[in-house]
């Protein structure tokens, strides 16, 4: 299994993750230097990773997360979070133009979501993504 995520993140970063992790650095740059926003430059940062490799890799909502992740998302969702979500739609459009690239299409649509909200969520291993439910 680790072989055939090898592979697909291979795949991936050429066709999809290199751009879109680009975009996602970037976004963490504008809130690092705004100061402010420096806890959604750093979840921008960590998402920028996860869109680099995602294959082996899923999303989990954190149990520790309440209120100030759900207004912190809301912000997000305002400066950053839509123009990363019509990115990923963008991309996933290209992708499905090929009959190779629909399962790459539908990874980027299913990233949509923590592209959106990414407060509140961490990133783990698929082998572990029910450790801690």
């Amino acid at each position: 299994m680790k072989l055939i995520n090898f592979v697909l993140n291979v795949i991936w970063l050429f066709f999809a993750g290199l751009w879109m992790s680009i975009l996602y650095v970037l976004a963490g740059i504008v809130c690092t230097i705004l100061i402010i926003t420096i806890p959604w430059g750093i979840a921008s940062f960590r998402i920028a990773l996860y869109v680099l490799w995602p294959f082996g890799r899923t999303t989990r909502v954190r149990s520790d997360a309440g209120a100030p992740s759900c207004v912190g998302n809301v912000v997000w969702l305002v400066f950053a979070g839509w123009w990363l979500a019509l990115g990923h739609l963008a991309t996933s459009i290209a992708l499905a133009c090929t009959i190779i690239g629909i399962p790459f299409a539908w990874a980027n649509l299913k990233m949509i979501p923590v592209s959106l909200m990414p407060l509140g969520r961490e990133i783990v291993s698929t082998d572990d993504r029910f450790a801690g439910w």
